[in-house]
C-alpha cells in the first residue's frame, strides 16, 4: 500500500468516525424525545482508494407495525380515559351509597321526616323539617342535573378545541409532505422532518385514529379507521360550531347543537358506523350526544317518579285534579310534553315551603286546605309516606322492568352510576396497561443508551487508529524529505 493510499484511507476513516460520533451523540441526546427514531451511519468501500471507507448516508430506523399498534393503543386510551372521567363525575354528582348527601340519602331523610312528623303532627318544627328535607331532595336532583349539564357543555367546548387542533395539525403535515421531497432533492437530511411529522401524526391519531399510507418521495396519506380521507395531497378541513352552554333538551337532531362536518359534508360521530371511530374526539361526541342524554333521562325518571307519586288521584282530598302535588315541575304538574331536564326543574310545592312563603301545616291538613284544621290528625302525613312506599312502574328501562318503591328507584340510580363508573374504570385500566406494554415494545426498538455508548467507544478507537496512521505517514514523509 502506498503512503498516499494509506493517507486517503485514514482521512476517510476520520471522516466516518466524526460522522459516526455525531450520529451516536444525537441518538443518546434524543433517546427520550417523542417521535425520534434511532439513526445509524451507513458506510461503504471507498470508490477512490478501493479499500478505504466512505459515508453513504444516515438511516432512520422505524418499525411501521409497532408504531401503528402504539397509535391504536394511544387512541383507545384517550377514548376510555374520557369516558371513565365522565362516569366517575356522574357518580360523584348522584353520590355513593355511603354518602350522606347522595340522592338516595336525601330521599331516606325525607321519608324519615314524614314518619317523624306523623308521630306528632301538631309539631311545627317537625313539619318544617319535612319541608326542608323535601327541598333538600329536590335540590340534590337539581344539583346533579346542573353538574351533568356542565359536563355536557365542557364536552361541547372540547370538541371545538379538538377540531381547531385537528385542522392546524393536518395542515402542518401537509406542509411537511411538501417540504420533505424538496429538502431531500437538495441533498439535505430529512430525518428531523420525518421525526416532526411522526409527532404530528401521533397528535392527530389521539383525536381520530389514523391509518398511514406511504406515498412516493417520503410523503404520506392519512385515513381514519371509519374511512375518512384526512390527508391525500391536501388536508381535509373540519368545521364545528361550539355552543358552549348546553341545555338538556338540546340535541343535534333538533338542530340546537352542532354536528361535525368535513369539507362541508356531515360526519357520522357515533355508533358502529362512526367515521371518527375511537379517539378523544369521538369520546367527547359520545359524552355530549349519548352518555349525557342517557344520564339526564335517569335523573328525570327519578324526578318524574317523585312528582307523579304525589299527584295520585285521591292522595290529597283537598287538592283539585289540576293542582300540582307535593313535588312540581317548576311549580306545575308533570307533563309528558315537557322538555328534557325535569330533574333540573324539580321543586317542592311552594304552598308547603316556609322559605318560599308557604305554610308547612299544609303537609298535615292538605295542600289545598284553607285552615290548619285538627293539629292531631296525621292522616295526610301518613298518606304521603305511604305514597313513597308504593311500588310503581319506572318510565325508562334503565332500572329494570319491575315496579319500584321510591327508595328502590333512587338506590337503582346510584347503583347504575356506580356500575357504569366501575366498568369504565376497568376499561381504562386495561387500555392503560396495553398502552404501557406497547410503549415498552417501541422503546426496545428505539435508542439503547448502553449500546450507543459502546458504539461511541469503538468510534473513538477507530478515530485514534486513523489518526495514528496519519501521524505515521507524516513521520515517513518527513524522513523522506530529510534524505
Amino acid at each position: 500500500m502506498s503512503m498516499s493510499t494509506a493517507l486517503n484511507n485514514a482521512l476517510g476513516g476520520l471522516n466516518a468516525a466524526s460522522r459516526g460520533a455525531a450520529v451516536v451523540s444525537g441518538n443518546i441526546a434524543n433517546a427520550l424525545t417523542p417521535g425520534y427514531a434511532k439513526r445509524t451511519l451507513e458506510l461503504a468501500t471507498s470508490q477512490i482508494s478501493g479499500n478505504g471507507v466512505q459515508v453513504v448516508g444516515i438511516t432512520r430506523h422505524h418499525d411501521p407495525v409497532l408504531t401503528a399498534n402504539l397509535r391504536a393503543a394511544d387512541a383507545d386510551l384517550a377514548l376510555n380515559s374520557a369516558i371513565a372521567d365522565f362516569h366517575a363525575g356522574f357518580e360523584t354528582l348522584v353520590g355513593t351509597p355511603d354518602d350522606a348527601a347522595s340522592v338516595s340519602a336525601r330521599l331516606v331523610d325525607f321519608e324519615n321526616s314524614l314518619i317523624t312528623a306523623a308521630s306528632n303532627p301538631g309539631s311545627a318544627e317537625r313539619l318544617d323539617q319535612v319541608a326542608r328535607a323535601g327541598d333538600d331532595l329536590a335540590r340534590a336532583l337539581n344539583d346533579a342535573s346542573e353538574g351533568l349539564r356542565d359536563m355536557r357543555s365542557d364536552a361541547d367546548r372540547k370538541i371545538g378545541s379538538y377540531v381547531d387542533t385537528l385542522n392546524a395539525t393536518l395542515k402542518d403535515i401537509e406542509d411537511l409532505n411538501a417540504r420533505i421531497p424538496a429538502v431531500q432533492n437538495a441533498g439535505g437530511d430529512i430525518n428531523g422532518l420525518l421525526d416532526r411529522r411522526q409527532v404530528l401524526i401521533d397528535q392527530v391519531n389521539e383525536l381520530i385514529p389514523v391509518n398511514v399510507v406511504a406515498r412516493d418521495n417520503d410523503r404520506v396519506s392519512l385515513y381514519s379507521d371509519g374511512g375518512l380521507i384526512l390527508l391525500e395531497g391536501r388536508a381535509a378541513e373540519f368545521t364545528f360550531t361550539t355552543t358552549g352552554d348546553t341545555k338538556p333538551h338540546m340535541t343535534v337532531g333538533n338542530g340546537l347543537l352542532s354536528g361535525l362536518e368535513m369539507n362541508g359534508q356531515p360526519v357520522r360521530t357515533s355508533g358502529e358506523t362512526a367515521q371518527i371511530r375511537g379517539g378523544a374526539l369521538m369520546a367527547q361526541f359520545q359524552i355530549r350526544d349519548e352518555l349525557s342524554i342517557e344520564a339526564q333521562a335517569q335523573l328525570d325518571a327519578v324526578a318524574q317518579d317523585l312528582i307523579e307519586r304525589f299527584e295520585t288521584p285521591g292522595l290529597d282530598p283537598t287538592a283539585l285534579a289540576t293542582d300540582p302535588g307535593l313535588f312540581t315541575d317548576d311549580g306545575a304538574r308533570y307533563s309528558a310534553t315537557a322538555p328534557a331536564g325535569l330533574a333540573s326543574r324539580l321543586a317542592l310545592n311552594a304552598a308547603v315551603d316556609p322559605d318560599a312563603g308557604g305554610s308547612s301545616w299544609k303537609l298535615r291538613a292538605g295542600l289545598g286546605a284553607a285552615a290548619p284544621n285538627d293539629p292531631g290528625d296525621a292522616t295526610q302525613l301518613q298518606a304521603f309516606s305511604a305514597a313513597l312506599n308504593q311500588a310503581r312502574p319506572v318510565s325508562i328501562p334503565d332500572f329494570g322492568t319491575g315496579n319500584l318503591r321510591a327508595a328502590e328507584l333512587s338506590e337503582a340510580l346510584l347503583s347504575k352510576a356506580g356500575t357504569s363508573a366501575h366498568t369504565a374504570q376497568s376499561r381504562q385500566t386495561y387500555a392503560a396497561s396495553l398502552h404501557q406494554q406497547m410503549e415498552q415494545l417501541v422503546a426496545e426498538q428505539g435508542v439503547d443508551s448502553d449500546a450507543e455508548l459502546q458504539r461511541m467507544m469503538q468510534i473513538e478507537q477507530a478515530y485514534a487508529a486513523n489518526a495514528r496512521i496519519i501521524s505515521v505517514v507524516d513521520e515517513l514523509m518527513d524522513m523522506l524529505l530529510r534524505m
